[in-house]
C-alpha cells in the first residue's frame, strides 16, 4: 500500500500575526484567556456551523494552549437581523479557563480581540507583525511539497494530524452543545 500524504491547509498558522503571537505566548503559563472574533454574516448552508466555519480560531487556541476540553457552548441567534454569537468555554489541560467568542452580523468589522492573562502579565492585543516576503499560499505550497518529498519529520506530521483531529472533534462537540434544547428548571 502506498504512503498517503495528509495536507490540510491551515494558513491561519502561517500568518505573521499568528507567528508573532505564538512567540509572545510561548513558555508562558495561561491563567485565563479570551479570543473574540467578529465579522460579517455567513450563510450556514454553505459555510457550516460556526464552530466549523470558525475552525481557524479554534486551531489558534489548540496550537497555542494544547489540548482543550469543552465545558459549555451556547449560541444566540437573531435570524431576522442575520446575527449570531457563539460562546464556548474551554478548560486547558492545566485546568485554566479559556473562552472563544465568534460573533457575526451585517456591518460588523472583521476583527480578532484577545485577552490572555499569564502569571507574569496580560496580552490584550495582537502583537504587531512585519509583512512576510513569501505569501501565505506559497508558504502552504512549500509545506505540501516538503511533505511529498518526505522532508517533514514524522513527529511533526503526527502532531499536525493530532491537532487537526482534535479541532474537528471539538468543533463537533461545540455544535452538539449549542444545538441541545435549553433546560428550564422551576
Amino acid at each position: 500500500m502506498a504512503d498517503k500524504i495528509l495536507h490540510v491547509e491551515h494558513i491561519e498558522l502561517l500568518t505573521e500575526e499568528y507567528k508573532q503571537l505564538k512567540k509572545e505566548v510561548s513558555g508562558k503559563e495561561l491563567v485565563k484567556g479570551t479570543l473574540h472574533f467578529t465579522g460579517g454574516p455567513l450563510d450556514e448552508r454553505y459555510s457550516g456551523f460556526p464552530s466549523f466555519n470558525g475552525i481557524a480560531r479554534l486551531t489558534w487556541l489548540v496550537d497555542l494552549f494544547g489540548d482543550l476540553t469543552v465545558i459549555s457552548a451556547t449560541r444566540e441567534q437573531q435570524k431576522e437581523k442575520n446575527y449570531f454569537r457563539m460562546i464556548v468555554h474551554f478548560q486547558t489541560a492545566n485546568k485554566r479557563p479559556l473562552t472563544w467568542i465568534e460573533e457575526r452580523a451585517p456591518g460588523m468589522k472583521r476583527d480578532k480581540k484577545i485577552n490572555f492573562c499569564f502569571k507574569n502579565g496580560c496580552l490584550e492585543c495582537l502583537p504587531e507583525a512585519p509583512r512576510s516576503p513569501v505569501g501565505l499560499f506559497m508558504q502552504d505550497l512549500i509545506i505540501f511539497a516538503k511533505k511529498l518529498l518526505g522532508q517533514i519529520p514524522k513527529e511533526e506530521l503526527t502532531a499536525e494530524k493530532k491537532r487537526i483531529l482534535l479541532c474537528l472533534s471539538l468543533a463537533e462537540e461545540i455544535q452538539m452543545h449549542c444545538e441541545q434544547p435549553s433546560k428550564f428548571y422551576s
